[in-house]
């Protein structure tokens, strides 16, 4: 057995099920190994921001990592965007980068890079073994790291001789850690500071945000009146009728300091205290008040769904949980507005659906419409880098194949992975994607009123490097050159007949959905 062989099939025996790959020379044994253990499935993609994402999505919904397959240094660092949103969002992912042989790479070809020294930019155990016996050792160790609570971006950096050389040997599984309890006094000085009477706000992030963490959460906020925030963004939300549900922070300083207005504590669970997205000259980077106090329930990679859980049972014992009862807004007329799409999509979400939202400054309706809708869930771009929506959809229906994925996402953002395209028609996956098209980066015209008090701004709306309506980009032909079947809406009955008619049939749609640009 070569090196190849025994480090596939050690993160077969490790549970991986699926590699998202976009392959290289170097690579080629990792591909033939891949070829020969039945128990991995490999996913082309065709560029490594889709291959980067798609494992993003996938082990946000699957809930173990999945794999990548990337070429050299060049691949990684076109993956990389993508695994700053998965590093974000504490994601198990293991990467497998080729390299040359290590005699070859003394003469410094081409394509010889740091490898280790981008991988090491993700904070993640970096591997790389010396020869094909320890490749296998090399990828357990890998897995355990990604796997190590909250989740970790781990890199196996593969020499393309310790991949054909023999001698390889599959290593056993290593134990992984599960995620570590809150002490008992932590816990009881909570709930000292909520019993205390003082204003509180609690932000939850993480696992919290699942149905355990909501309803604890809502039980604490019933029966003490703290005020619960969910973090900015999220890598995973279970959201719609029978759930509680809680406003996001606001992404602008303005906002968040809005909603934590005369709070004397702010106590975070699974979730980092809030900051400001970007710094402004005339703002706090920091946006806990200056006389509040933060206190940390559960770090980060705790355990905050039974901290939340045993917190709900100190101070609210026989309090339920406040749930959204199910309801849907009516099925809106005329052309289309950034409530009346979001009204569609809510009317229309079906069963069990996996929804990404990459939607910005488009989606700002979106959580209220939908809180009553059919249960589903929601994922995010974590890390602010644009262009994970439609990789994480990727990831997402290779993970559920028996779930609808709806995946919204804004025309600036679409350009970034639209090539995520052609991987949904090969793979046939279930997808429905929703282009918002306002023409625009609007997301920096809303950003310019903060700078425009300076000296020398200019008027963002005759700015052209906000501008993407010259030339008018054709979403319905570049996905049919991809090979999914596309449609355009620019009124609510359109998008509403086209979006029905695209959940009822099986594999990957797009709407380009006509869209005005936010105020």
């Amino acid at each position: 057995m070569n090196g190849a062989e025994a480090l596939m099939r050690t993160l077969a025996d490790g549970g991986v099920e699926v590699v998202f790959t976009n392959p290289g020379t170097t690579e080629l044994h990792l591909v033939g190994a891949l070829d020969a253990v039945p128990q991995l499935r490999g996913v082309l993609a065709l560029f490594e921001g889709v291959v980067t994402g798609a494992a993003d999505g996938y082990a946000r919904i699957a809930g173990k990592p999945a794999a990548t397959l990337l070429h050299l240094g060049p691949g990684l660092a076109y993956g990389l965007t993508n695994l700053h949103n998965s590093r974000r969002a504490n994601s198990p992912v293991v990467n497998l980068v080729g390299d040359h042989p290590t005699y070859h790479n003394a003469f410094d070809p081409a394509l010889a890079s740091d490898i280790a020294a981008l991988g090491g930019w993700l904070r993640g155990p970096v591997r790389r073994p010396e020869n094909a016996a320890g490749a296998g050792t090399d990828a357990a160790a890998a897995l355990a790291g990604a796997v190590e609570s909250p989740g970790q971006i781990a890199t196996v950096i593969v020499p393309a001789d310790v991949s054909w050389s023999d001698g390889g040997v599959v290593a056993e599984p290593m134990t992984s850690k599960p995620a570590p309890p809150v002490a008992q006094d932590v816990l009881t000085q909570v709930a000292e500071v909520i019993r205390s009477g003082d204003p509180v706000a609690l932000v939850i992030g993480g696992p919290a945000l699942r149905e355990a963490g909501l309803c604890a959460a809502s039980r604490i906020a019933a029966a003490t009146g703290v005020r619960v925030l969910q973090e900015l963004y999220s890598n995973r939300v279970e959201h719609g009728a029978g759930l509680p549900t809680f406003p996001r922070l606001g992404f602008y300083p303005d906002q968040a300091l809005e909603q934590l207005a005369g709070v004397r504590h702010v106590i975070t669970a699974g979730a980092k205290a809030p900051v400001s997205f970007f710094a402004y000259s005339d703002k706090p980077s920091c946006l806990v008040p200056e006389d509040a106090a933060t206190h940390v329930l559960a770090e980060v990679g705790q355990d905050a769904v039974a901290a939340l859980t045993q917190l709900a049972d100190l101070v609210a014992p026989d309090v339920a949980a406040d749930v959204v009862e199910p309801r849907r807004p009516a099925l809106p007329t005329g052309p289309l507005t950034l409530q009346s799409w979001c009204d569609v999509v809510a009317a229309l979400l079906p069963e069990r659906a996996i929804v990404i939202d990459e939607s910005v400054s488009s989606g700002v309706a979106l959580a209220d419409a939908t809180s009553g809708a059919p249960r589903h869930d929601v994922l995010m771009q974590t890390g602010g880098a644009m262009g994970d929506g439609m990789p994480l959809a990727v990831g997402a229906a290779v993970a559920a194949p028996d779930r609808p994925v709806v995946a919204l996402i804004s025309d600036g953002c679409a350009m970034y992975t639209v090539a995520a395209l052609w991987t949904q028609a090969r793979e046939k996956l279930n997808v429905t994607t929703v282009i918002l098209d306002n023409r625009s980066y609007a997301i920096l015209r809303q950003e310019w009123k903060y700078y425009s008090r300076r000296p020398g701004a200019g008027d963002p709306d005759s700015n052209p490097l906000f501008d993407l309506a010259d030339p008018a980009i054709d979403f319905v032909r570049l996905a049919e050159s991809f090979g999914v079947p596309a449609t355009r809406a620019t009124t609510a009955e359109e998008l509403a007949e086209q979006f029905s008619n695209a959940l009822s049939e099986p594999g990957p749609h797009l709407i380009q959905a006509v869209v005005p640009p936010a105020a």
